[in-house]
């Protein structure tokens, strides 16, 4: 018996009047997950795009998976490195070793998240929707690897039903939910995600690796935050291989990823470019007029390269829920995104990885920027109709 008919056969069991009809938007989950739905309307079928929410999300979740894959390998290279094994390691050695530290952390973001979200569906007595595909694999990425299972299961907790499900779930909400999470981590448990002492795993996995007392390894921000100096630029920033958030160190990953959400249309090339026009901008403006600090001596590509800026400007920032819709709001609230998050990296040394809070700043300010542009238009439209 074939999958589709297996799944036929217990459908009759889901439904209104069957044994497991209490589960039915659990079941309906897992079947267009698995199958494209056939069912079929009969009145008042409107076909606006046949690229629905279920395949974007996909392309999402493809368009991450090269920084997935390397922030995987640059696990095992950063473990490696300071363990003094890096010459005599494999690439698998590496792969594995990372593939080991972050698989868990992904199965708990997706567990923990998917439940929440099958048991409000179930409570509703709504469908399931496929917002948490794209959340759920972004979390892992923009934390350390190091990060304890039971603080991101909690995280992932609190961030998904405040800021989402309350808010009436996919869609409704003004907040990106992976942001949520990390600044759940970064107040309640700001040791777990800040430091020198939290970027590389400091422990054999499955045999693989070694045991390293006393392991200390800051970010090129954090270094920047605490010297006077800057750490020199090195295409070490560009490939990823420096301590950092799984996901964020790789500029060429996320780059690939970039490519393919501008291709296929999914993110706005307004937004993502106008995040770097505004932090490249800003970072020139410290470095002329800026205090005496590391951080506004930084060159602008340097701060493009390390932290989560380039992550954040292709992932999150574009996120078509929470960023701004209009056409002349995507400009501002990219550009805003990126002078904010340089700003709060020069200015506030007590936290230097400033894409955070200016995503989740401007998430709040979406909305009136979205309004402002449309009462500018209806102003100048008003305006033309009493010329005429």
């Amino acid at each position: 018996m074939s999958l589709r008919n297996y799944i036929d056969s217990i459908k009759p069991k889901f439904e209104e009047g069957g044994k497991l009809h209490a589960f039915r938007s659990v079941f309906e989950g897992f079947e267009s997950f698995l199958f494209v739905p056939n069912t079929t309307s009969k009145n008042g079928v409107n076909i606006h795009d046949p690229f629905d929410s279920k395949r974007m999300m996909i392309m999402v979740v493809i368009a991450l998976c090269p920084a997935l894959l390397f922030g995987m390998y640059n696990v095992g290279y950063q473990h490696f490195a300071l363990a003094g094994m890096l010459e005599t390691a494999t690439f698998w050695n590496l792969f594995w070793f990372g593939f080991l530290a972050v698989l868990p952390r992904l199965i708990v973001s997706y567990v923990v998240g998917l439940a929440i979200e099958f048991t409000v569906a179930q409570w509703k007595h709504e469908e399931i929707q496929e917002g948490y595909l794209v959340s759920g694999f972004i979390i892992p990425l923009i934390v350390p690897a190091t990060c304890p299972l039971w603080i991101l299961a909690i995280a992932v907790a609190f961030s998904v039903i405040f800021a989402k499900e309350i808010f009436g779930g996919t869609g409704m909400n003004f907040l990106n939910v992976a942001l949520i999470t990390r600044a759940f981590i970064f107040f309640a448990y700001p040791s777990v995600i800040s430091g020198d002492s939290v970027w590389v795993v400091d422990h054999a996995i499955c045999g693989l690796g070694a045991d390293i007392d006393g392991m200390t390894a800051a970010t090129a921000l954090g270094l920047a935050s605490t010297t006077s100096a800057a750490p020199a630029f090195s295409m070490d920033m560009v490939w990823g291989l420096i301590p950092g958030s799984v996901g964020e160190t790789s500029v060429i990953a996320i780059g690939i990823g970039a490519l393919l959400l501008l291709y296929t249309g999914i993110a706005s090339w307004k937004t993502m470019f106008s995040v770097f026009a505004g932090g490249i901008i800003m970072a020139l403006v410290y470095n002329q007029w800026g205090p005496d600090n590391a951080m506004a001596a930084m060159p602008w590509y340097e701060h493009l390269c390390v932290g989560g800026f380039c992550f954040g400007a292709v992932f999150m920032a574009t996120d078509p829920v929470t960023s701004a819709r209009t056409e002349c709001g995507k400009w501002i609230y990219g550009f805003l995104i990126g002078a904010m998050a340089i700003t709060i990296r020069v200015m506030n040394p007590g936290y230097p990885e400033g894409m955070m809070l200016a995503i989740l700043l401007m998430n709040c300010f979406a909305p009136l920027i979205d309004y402002c542009v449309v009462q500018s238009n209806v102003s100048k439209r008003a305006k033309r109709m009493i010329k005429k």
